[in-house]
């Protein structure tokens, strides 16, 4: 098996996002021939509707394309008592979808609602009920065949660098290593690497522009979710290799500990202007990660 055996991709990285106003939404059949295309096997899911989301039609939509499911990102609210039954029911939900889908992994969102209301800090309590959300969502993914890693992520929960360390000593969960989520949350995704290997489950490698990022980051409004797609939109994200971020390094530090799991091709892209044509738009900057992460000597 050669390394780029165990790495994906993800509709984002086309610009599918159910944000409104995030950009033009590609059709399903362009995205997923692009994707395998470019020699991809598997897939995350995406935005929530614009694969199927029945099991059997689902599968065969990607199989179709010579794909499968790899995963799902899942938003839940876990540290509020008022939504631990909804929060129960949308975690069983999303667990049977992507078990019968045939996925691995199930990526778990500690959202603060279900509206995406701008991150804030837990307090004590609620950091209590965040850890045993986690342990319920554990549970029902271990009956199900996945594998739950917690996605830190811009304006959720589990965001600053204060974020992650707790959660890293409250809770036995594994993460995704998302580099450019981990840095906008001022986290060192090369350093995290490095401590944490051990707790790494999934990777989303994405890189970032540094000024952006820091355009982003010193602006009053970083914590309103249409700032980070407007940050998206102007390019904070661009293909591997092209960005400040030290994505070769993170990848060689976990398989130099051992790391068996799989890469994610995570771009977030949003497409402004005209629709591109064929052979145009994201699938260029995704042609460049996969040459990037193709051209890496891992080993």
């Amino acid at each position: 098996m050669s390394f780029f055996d165990r790495v994906a991709t993800a509709p984002i990285s086309w610009g599918i996002c159910e944000v409104p106003g995030w950009g033009h939404q590609l059709d399903v059949e362009r995205v997923l021939a692009e994707m395998s295309s470019l020699g991809f096997t598997q897939t995350e899911l995406g935005s929530l509707g614009w694969l199927p989301t029945d099991p059997a039609e689902l599968t065969a939509t990607l199989g179709a394309a010579n794909l499968g499911l790899l995963a799902g990102f899942v938003p839940l609210v876990l540290h509020d008592s008022a939504e631990q039954q909804a929060a129960e029911k949308a975690a069983i939900e999303a667990a049977d979808l992507l078990s019968a889908a045939g996925a691995e992994y199930y990526n778990t969102a500690p959202v603060m609602s279900w509206d995406w209301a701008p991150h804030q800090t837990l307090n004590e309590a609620e950091w209590v009920r965040l850890t045993a959300g986690l342990q319920m969502v554990e549970d029902i993914c271990a009956d199900r065949g996945l594998t739950q890693v917690v996605h830190e992520h811009v304006g959720i929960a589990v965001e600053t660098e204060e974020d992650v360390q707790r959660l890293l000593d409250s809770s036995p969960v594994k993460f995704v290593l998302d580099t450019a989520h981990l840095a906008l949350g001022g986290t060192d995704p090369l350093q995290f690497a490095v401590n944490n290997a051990d707790r790494v489950g999934l990777v989303h490698l994405k890189d970032m522009s540094a000024p952006l990022a820091e355009a982003f980051t010193t602006s009053q409004s970083s914590d309103d979710p249409i700032a980070l797609m407007t940050s998206v939109q102007d390019g904070l994200f661009p293909a591997l290799g092209e960005g400040d971020l030290p994505i070769a390094e993170v990848i060689r530090t976990l398989e130099d500990a051992g790391f068996d799991g799989w890469y994610v091709i995570e771009q977030d892209c949003a497409i402004t202007g005209e629709m591109p044509g064929e052979g145009e738009g994201p699938v260029r900057d995704v042609a460049t990660s996969v040459s990037f992460v193709q051209g890496l000597s891992i080993l």
